[in-house]
């Protein structure tokens, strides 16, 4: 479903080597793009970023051949974000906490769950993204509330902008189906910029496409990081779970196989003495074919 080079970006490979490094890293791909992690270790012929130090599962995989070379983080440290124009308290680690306008009785009423898994779909197969990362983004930025609204005024299940979901042609941020579909052509276009760099799409969506360009990669924003953090570790637990349901399906049906199959070489046959005038050999050539006739062990 999503672009082989996100799959490539996002592949979940199981074992690890030993650690190679434990301090706030740049890695420099050969493509010019950049990556910003606490921590790295060599998965195989892959390295694997780790965003956050608090979360195993936050990492991005890279293609070690990909990297061209791996520097200090010397970006100096961010000033503190503005305090927030209201009373409520932001949740750690995902967007602030979208703030509900007063004038609520003005807003579209909430369609169901099911409503909205049939807009992810539906972008989903129109965009050609997996519908898991879809499912994070939206997780991150609204938490599947189709009438949430930022303090800077983002709006609907995937948080876009009046302006932006005007240039989308999406007349209703509030209505589930528009919005997703917006959001995610937002997405995509995102992508296609940035070459399919999901880590530089993601901070793009969340902190816009000038921040990133100036500072070459995730911008130095608490806020940022830990928004497209969120977003990985959520679609990476997805996939481990997938992997593991996946080979337990596989080893179980492998299992049932052995089961229903009777093992090579205890096939019956009859002893009955020969008939006359019929040779030793004809018992021999009868057991053959009985034999021939059970499916291999295994199938």
């Amino acid at each position: 479903m999503i672009v082989s080079r996100v799959k490539l970006a996002l592949a979940l490979l199981l074992g690890t080597s030993c650690l190679t490094a434990s301090a706030t890293e740049v890695a420099i791909l050969r493509n010019g793009f950049t990556i910003r992690h606490e921590k790295r270790i060599l998965v195989g012929n892959t390295t694997r970023l780790f965003l956050t130090t608090t979360d195993e599962t936050s990492f991005i995989d890279v293609p070690t051949a990909e990297i061209e070379r791996i520097e200090p983080d010397l970006t100096p440290a961010p000033p503190p974000d503005p305090a927030p124009l209201t009373t409520a308290t932001p949740q750690t680690g995902v967007v602030a906490s979208p703030a509900i306008p007063t004038a609520t009785t003005s807003l579209p009423p909430a369609r169901s769950t099911a409503n909205v898994a049939d807009a992810v779909s539906a972008a989903s197969d129109r965009y050609r993204l997996d519908p898991d990362l879809l499912n994070s983004v939206i997780r991150a930025e609204s938490g599947f509330n189709p009438r949430a609204v930022s303090r800077k005024g983002a709006q609907g299940l995937m948080q876009l902008m009046p302006e932006t979901a005007s240039k989308l042609g999406v007349p209703n941020a509030f209505d589930p189906e528009a919005n997703v579909d917006g959001g995610t052509r937002y997405l995509r276009e995102l992508l296609e910029h940035y070459n399919f760099d999901l880590i530089k799409a993601l901070a793009a969506y969340n902190a816009g496409t000038k921040r990133v360009e100036q500072y070459h990669g995730v911008p130095p924003y608490q806020e940022t990081r830990h928004y497209v953090a969120s977003i990985v570790r959520d679609f990476n637990r997805k996939k481990l779970a997938q992997q593991k349901a996946s080979k337990a399906a596989q080893a179980q049906t492998s299992a049932q196989a052995k089961a229903s199959n009777p093992t090579t070489g205890q096939t019956k046959v009859s002893r009955r003495p020969a008939a006359q005038g019929k040779s030793a050999g004809a018992t021999s050539a009868t057991q053959t074919v009985a034999k021939r006739t059970n499916p291999p062990t295994g199938n």
